[in-house]
């Protein structure tokens, strides 16, 4: 997890290659997911952390489902080869930094430590988007991201509209 929060693109190319990983991507998945669950505990209760944890699992499987599309079919490079398992490797150790959002706990940084979390792991996904669909250049997978990037936005405006705003 410390390899893939510091961005390690090797990191990320040994996830993509071992079908063994599935299940520590979603680990990860699931930890970033408690961890926003205990830092939104102040404003959304327990109620916050059993839904933030099915949510950021079901959101890891939807981005992983849809920048493989994107990626393989929209925007595909000359060395684009990938599957669903791969992307949901790489996507799901590219969730590292979410664990830091139990620091949230702390009303005056939740705002802060949402935001600089989220923008990590958005960092991260690219990073894993690279890797996983064989891109030369950051740019692709940038592009990749943020055209996929309304089905997370989506899955965020629910969650605001079922259990109020993050902590500020």
């Amino acid at each position: 997890m410390l390899r893939a929060a510091r961005l390690e693109s090797a990191l990320y190319e040994e996830v993509e290659a071992d079908r063994t990983a599935t299940g520590q991507a979603f680990a990860v998945v699931l930890m970033s997911a408690l961890a926003t669950g205990v830092g939104a505990l102040g404003n959304s209760g327990l109620a916050g952390l059993v839904w933030h944890s099915a949510l950021d699992v079901a959101l890891w499987y939807a981005w992983a489902g849809v920048t493989l599309w994107i990626g393989t079919r929209l925007l595909p490079g000359p060395e684009t080869s990938a599957d669903l398992g791969e992307l949901l490797r790489t996507l799901g150790f590219a969730s590292a930094p979410g664990v830091l959002r139990v620091l949230a706990l702390v009303p005056p940084l939740g705002f802060a430590v949402f935001t600089v979390c989220g923008l990590w792991m958005i960092a991260a996904m690219v990073v894993a988007l690279r890797q996983a669909l064989d891109y030369p250049s950051t740019a692709r997978a940038a592009a990749v991201c943020a055209l996929g990037a309304p089905v997370y936005a989506v899955g965020q405006m629910v969650s605001l509209v079922l259990l109020g705003p993050w902590p500020l």
